[in-house]
């Protein structure tokens, strides 16, 4: 047996895979690790220790995710790194499986145990050669309080009881505070609430991420201001279903009185963007869309899953609503909220989707006419509902294929239709800039019905500089398929004025 001692590791490269409620966790992971004095760099060839923080919620995620992490072991049988973590949804789910897909990972944590990634990088102590290390692994899942309760004490973790006015005490949280991030410096994603209670027959979320679990107001506003004096702009309010905020806690007021105080803060702050995103239908209340219409900084903009519109596909997935309920929400946010921009997804090909539910769907999409959609062809996920009925119903996959491409060409003419209309009308939005387009040197960035990531973009055209993080109002004067071309207001109205003799 030889023994050899191990480098010190000083420089960490992170991965971040999947959503934005990941992306969360991979920012306070970095905060962690900086914290302790490592330094995060951008290429994986060049650092010590890489942490891949993986999704696992579909099967297209988890061979991405195996295929990063097998990059980054590349990255150390070269010898160019030293230990490579494996963190996230993919963890929390198949984590007896991960040696078996990736042999050589140093350790593992799982979506409620990000506060020990500084042990899992830093390792500890001689380096055996021939002998067997049992591989490190912080993973659990926090199905209840007082199953948190008993992690917080046994590890001291951060998670805090909440004892004050946003909650009745007997909740608990997880603090997203002091995050590296690792978007713009302008926009950033503000977590409400962790896991779901909907426990909708396809999703793998409750078993990966727990029961709901919401942060107490106080909590949320001390995060939203450590952002705003960071920078920050635009706040995008993230959780699996934003809608059910509060209820676990006995916090009365619900997201509609989250939204006002959010707005307050916003306005001490001289105005901000807050972008609710990942909002449930059947939670949908009448006071959350009269905050939505009255409060100021919080933008005409709703991110809302519906997954179907036929009573059947809904009833078989357990979403809990109806097309009735659903035509009724969204009525009423377009009567109350004039402007709204929805956005939406929907699943094609669910197990024992006719053709007939299929086409019903398609009208409802040429009917309605959202303003983003996005659509995912079904995949069988084990352990759940759906996947135990995909057994004897399966849609064939080329007919999902199909089924798919119907839906996007349906919305696209939508979409096309209406930024043509925007063109004729000469629309007028407040346009905030994001980058630069290194190709052609215009302006990317995003009106309020545009979310970061997800949505189109706004090309902007200025013969001026504009920086990130600026909000410049403009004409829109061209469409790029999706996306829109626009003009500075101030340029356009520009006129030349000839000096008095």
């Amino acid at each position: 047996m030889t023994t050899s001692i191990a480098p010190p590791i000083e420089t960490i490269a992170l991965v971040s895979l999947g959503c934005p409620k990941n992306l969360v966790d991979s920012e306070k992971m970095l905060g962690l690790l900086a914290e302790d004095g490592l330094i995060p760099i951008g290429d994986e060839s060049q650092a010590d220790a890489i942490v891949i923080n993986t999704c696992g919620f579909l099967e297209a995620s988890k061979e991405e995710s195996i295929e990063e992490i097998r990059h980054a072991l590349q990255y150390k049988q070269d010898g160019n790194c030293q230990r490579v973590i494996v963190a996230g949804c993919l963890v929390q789910r198949h984590r007896a499986k991960i040696l078996e897909w990736c042999p050589g990972v140093d350790a593992i944590i799982g979506v409620s145990d990000r506060d020990h990634i500084v042990d899992a990088v830093r390792g500890g102590g001689p380096l055996q050669q021939d002998v067997a290390i049992e591989l490190p692994v912080y993973t659990s899942i926090s199905a209840n309080a007082t199953l948190a309760r008993q992690h917080a004490k046994q590890y001291g973790s951060e998670r805090a009881e909440s004892e004050t006015s946003g909650g009745s005490g007997g909740g608990y949280f997880e603090s997203d505070a002091a995050r590296l991030r690792l978007t713009p410096r302008h926009y950033a994603y503000l977590r409400m609430s962790e896991g779901c209670n909907q426990n909708c027959a396809f999703c793998t979320i409750p078993s990966i991420r727990g029961k709901m679990r919401s942060k107490p107001v106080p909590a949320i506003l001390s995060e939203a201001q450590e952002l705003f004096a960071d920078g920050v702009f635009e706040l995008n309010l993230i959780g699996q279903d934003t809608t059910s905020y509060g209820q676990d806690i006995n916090y009365a007021a619900g997201l509609a009185g989250l939204l006002g105080e959010l707005d307050r803060l916003s306005r001490q702050q001289g105005g901000a963007w807050l972008r609710l995103m990942y909002a449930y239908p059947s939670c949908f209340t009448d006071e959350m869309i009269d905050a939505m219409a009255a409060l100021p900084n919080v933008l005409k903009y709703i991110d809302m899953p519906l997954q179907h519109i036929n009573d059947q596909v809904l009833d078989r997935m357990r979403r809990r609503t109806s097309r009735q309920l659903i035509q009724t929400l969204l009525q009423k946010l377009r009567d109350r909220v004039p402007g709204i921009a929805i956005r939406t997804t929907f699943i094609s090909g669910f197990p024992g989707e006719t053709e007939t539910q299929h086409r019903e769907l398609v009208e409802f999409v040429e009917d309605f006419g959202f303003d983003a959609m996005g659509v995912f062809g079904y995949s069988p996920e084990p352990g759940t509902p759906a996947g135990t009925l995909h057994q004897a119903h399966a849609v064939e996959q080329a007919v999902i294929d199909a089924r798919t491409e119907d839906l996007m060409l349906a919305q696209q003419k939508v979409v096309f239709d209406r930024n043509e209309a925007w063109v004729a009308l000469q629309q007028v939005f407040d346009v905030l800039i994001d980058e630069v387009d290194p190709e052609n040197g215009q302006y990317i960035g995003r009106t309020f019905g545009q979310a970061p990531q997800v949505d189109s973009v706004t090309y902007v055209q200025s013969r001026e500089a504009l920086v990130p993080g600026e909000l410049v109002r403009c004409r829109v004067i061209e469409t790029a398929d999706y996306d829109l071309i626009a003009q500075p207001l101030a340029e356009l109205e520009k006129r030349i004025s000839l000096p008095l003799a």
